[in-house]
């Protein structure tokens, strides 16, 4: 199968109901994705598709073949952060880092699609992504400054 990941089309020999995660991680080392609860509860496994953010455990990889898929370490270009992954350095928007590239690419999905969201509408938006650390204060804080551009400069 293969699969535009990142701008580039990546082809790999898996089962049909492989998921995108397993996809991501096993068969093309992509681990910035992480496995969480493998239920879609939890957001740790979020990536971009089309733009949009999607929990990669509950969509099997096949299906998004023509699609647009980026991860975490597809949202940096030209060895610059993207000002999401920049913003939550610069407040130090985690502790142990699992939920962090979920958090990044909902966060990410966000400000596409909302350039000045309110504090509720960030909350909403990350819902169902858990920090087992407990730090959405600063996760707030880390879009609240990413949709500024106060982090570029």
């Amino acid at each position: 199968m293969t699969l535009t990941v990142n701008g580039r089309k990546r082809t790999a020999s898996a089962p049909p109901e492989t998921t995108l995660l397993v996809f991501l991680r096993d068969y093309l080392g992509l681990n910035g994705t992480k496995y969480g609860c493998g239920e879609g509860a939890c957001g740790a496994c979020a990536v971009l598709v089309d733009g949009r953010a999607m929990n990669s455990c509950m969509v099997k990889a096949v299906s998004l073949v023509g699609k647009r898929i980026t991860t975490i370490e597809g949202l940096a270009a030209d060895g610059k952060l993207h000002p999401v992954q920049q913003a939550f350095l610069d407040v130090e928007a985690f502790q142990c880092g699992f939920c962090t590239p979920g958090m990044i690419v909902a966060s990410t999905a966000l400000l596409s699609e909302n350039r000045s969201p309110g504090e509720a509408q960030i909350r909403e938006r990350l819902e169902g992504h858990l920090c087992r650390c407990g730090t959405y204060p600063r996760i707030v804080e880390a879009v609240r400054l990413a949709a500024k551009g106060a982090h570029r400069g």
